[in-house]
């Protein structure tokens, strides 16, 4: 083989290992000190907020031909890590994903580090096998005792997506191939306060967001079963055909949990597929709390589960299960890839999962699970959940919503203008606590309501003086309004 081609030398690394071995030697001692040390310190900063014109300005986003000094892309770390919000920080109470976990993030370096994609088991021999026993225990815990089928994916969104296209393939098999002549119009069904990714999936397959019907639910934020069935009548009589109904055991709002039971016979009644995004919890891992611990899961053709929000495990770590031991999983996404999925390989083939996925290249995301799993086991898991649930003293989940209504309001009487006033008093404090960096509340409208703050509690860091310090800050951020 020649040395060269052309003007390329072939003949040594196109890298130097020892400088790329102090490269990342030094640039893990950013991450620890920055990254890891500051992120979660109490006494720092949530954020550091600028405007995006001036965060273009300060990041030089700009790609050039030349590359830069090993100095100045250190820097460039330093800033990347500087200018985020640390989501780990006591005082980051925004979403529904919190808190370091420092085992899960070790599995996230050693990942990066290898670069596996979780397709074969050649190529991916230990994380094959960990999904594997990863899946067996959540499909376990759910209860479905004859087995099941899963997959983790890029997410809840996808896990929901996953369910919507599995959901009509059960129904109409010749979909797969002979598109969406095949079927009739298809109706499924979700509560008002579902995620949004239902109605996204909707568009994405083709069903159209329009053939979504949106159950009412009660003050609670609970899907109404009578008026979930009054809407598959409605829908039969119109010559469509329901397929599936999504319920949620946690919503994104409200933290509400849809009666699960009552719409298990009503699916049964019907033939409806029945999927459960319980994305942001395990009944498993909550004991205290009677209003949520017996939720039974194991009437569901299907869950999604998200070990990235309530159980910390670090981003992505989203899993989606199937009441199913047919294969019904690889029958509707596979395409047999002749240089992927040979049937005469040398190991048993069926460790072969990738075939399950939409998509090719994927990442061993149930690793950063196993590894927190086995570091704490399940008690601790159950504990950490305890805590977060006992901090927040929320009526049924974590989601603690709240209006905040600052001194030149307590004396109006209730009434149109009192809601138009406060209405505005959320985005004020919300501006003021970013731009101080002091910590980080959403805030939202909901249906006929005033914006209010929708305070997320899971991280088993957070303690009672955090939630003192949020009530005293709000205060005094907007006791001037």
């Amino acid at each position: 083989m020649p040395s060269t081609k052309g003007d390329v030398p072939l003949i040594s690394p196109a890298q130097n290992g020892l400088a790329a071995e102090n490269f990342i030697h030094q640039s893990m001692a950013i991450i620890m000190e920055d990254a890891v040390k500051k992120a979660t310190d109490v006494r720092e900063k949530v954020c550091e907020w600028r405007s995006p014109e001036q965060l273009k300005e300060l990041l030089d986003l700009e790609l050039r031909d030349g590359g830069e000094s090993e100095s100045k892309i250190l820097q460039r770390c330093r800033d990347a890590i500087r200018y985020s919000v640390k989501t780990t920080h006591p005082h980051f109470f925004n979403q529904l994903y919190a808190g370091m976990e420092p085992y899960s993030l070790v599995a996230s370096f050693i990942v990066e580090a290898l670069k596996p994609s979780l397709y074969t088991y050649e190529v991916a021999p230990v994380f094959t096998l960990m999904e594997d026993a990863v899946l067996r225990k959540m499909i376990e815990m759910i209860g479905w005792e004859e087995g099941g089928d899963g997959i983790f994916n890029a997410g809840g969104s996808m896990s929901n997506m996953y369910a919507v296209n599995l959901a009509r393939y059960h129904h109409f098999p010749d979909i797969k191939e002979a598109g969406l002549s095949a079927v009739p119009r298809l109706v499924m069904f979700t509560s008002q306060e579902c995620h949004y990714s239902i109605s996204k999936a909707a568009a994405l397959m083709g069903i159209g967001t329009k053939n979504v019907y949106m159950v009412p639910s009660d003050n609670r934020g609970k899907m109404i079963p009578s008026a979930l069935e009054l809407l598959i009548k409605t829908a039969k009589s119109e010559g469509a055909v329901p397929f599936m109904v999504n319920a949620t055991a946690g919503t994104t709002v409200l933290g509400a949990f849809d009666p699960i039971q009552e719409i298990a016979d009503i699916c049964e009644k019907y033939n409806l597929w029945l999927h459960v995004d319980v994305s942001a919890f395990i009944q498993s891992f909550i004991h205290s709390f009677a209003s949520i611990n017996l939720i039974p899961l194991s009437v569901a053709n299907s869950v999604a589960w998200n070990p990235h929000k309530m159980l910390m495990a670090c981003l992505q770590c989203s899993a989606f299960l199937v009441r199913d031991k047919t294969n019904l999983l690889q029958r509707c996404h596979s395409s047999s890839a002749s240089y992927l999925f040979q049937q005469d390989k040398f190991y048993d083939v069926s460790y072969d999962t990738g075939d399950k996925s939409v998509q090719c290249s994927r990442k061993p995301d149930a690793f950063k699970f196993w590894l927190m799993w086995k570091a704490l086991g399940t008690g601790e898991l159950e504990e950490r959940v305890d805590r977060a649930l006992a901090t927040a003293r929320s009526p049924e989940y974590a989601n603690v919503c709240f209006w905040y209504s600052p001194p030149s309001l307590r004396n109006l009487p209730d009434g149109p203008e009192l809601w138009k006033k406060l209405h505005t008093v959320a985005p004020v404090v919300k501006e003021r606590m970013m731009k101080k960096g002091s910590m980080m509340v959403g805030y939202q409208p909901h249906r006929d309501k005033a914006n209010f703050f929708r305070m997320i509690v899971i991280s088993p860091q957070a303690s009672r003086l955090d939630m003192d310090f949020v009530l005293d800050e709000i205060h005094n951020l907007g006791k001037d309004l």
